[in-house]
């Protein structure tokens, strides 16, 4: 898949590094209190990374887990779990330096796109406060319920007056 200019290839034991690399700066905020640099600091985020794959593919044990890259450079990462009624974007993150070029919304609109030719949803959960939730309304997905952490939205075809 081409989309802005990325690709997308199955992630593969050797991504480990980069993938973790993506994960903490994917949360640069939240861990901006940790001291970074400490061994404790770094044992840390590793663990939480593991602890995150381990969920995600418990979880979604079918879901595609891809390496988004530009010109074969590794950029991101892209996890899809395709349902019988819905695409479930589990995951999207991008390397800071890659973020806002529309790469994000070039792979969620061809989502969106092989969604609704098969007459299915797109669906993912964002933090509330996250900025990417602007991105998701301009795509057009809806808030579906809230926690005191996580919206759920959803992307659904819209229907046609009769």
């Amino acid at each position: 898949m081409d989309r802005a200019g990325a690709t997308l290839r199955p992630a593969r034991p050797e991504d480990v590094e980069f993938l973790f690399h993506v994960f903490v700066h994917s949360r640069a905020s939240a861990l901006a209190l940790l001291a970074s640099g400490d061994p404790a600091h770094d044992a840390l985020l590793r663990m939480q990374f593991a602890a995150q794959d381990r969920a995600y593919r418990t979880q979604f044990p079918d879901a595609r887990f891809d390496v988004i890259e530009c010109g074969g450079t590794p950029i991101g990462r892209l996890a899809v779990d395709r349902r019988e009624h819905a695409i479930h974007v589990v995951d999207v993150a991008l390397l800071p330096e890659h973020r806002g070029r529309g790469i994000a919304t070039s792979l969620l609109r061809a989502l969106i796109a092989e969604a609704a030719a098969d007459g299915q949803a797109v669906t993912l959960r964002v933090g509330r406060d996250s900025p990417a939730r602007s991105l998701y309304r301009r795509l057009g997905f809806a808030t579906v319920s809230e926690d005191a952490v996580y919206a759920a939205m959803a992307w659904r075809q819209p229907k046609i007056a009769s």
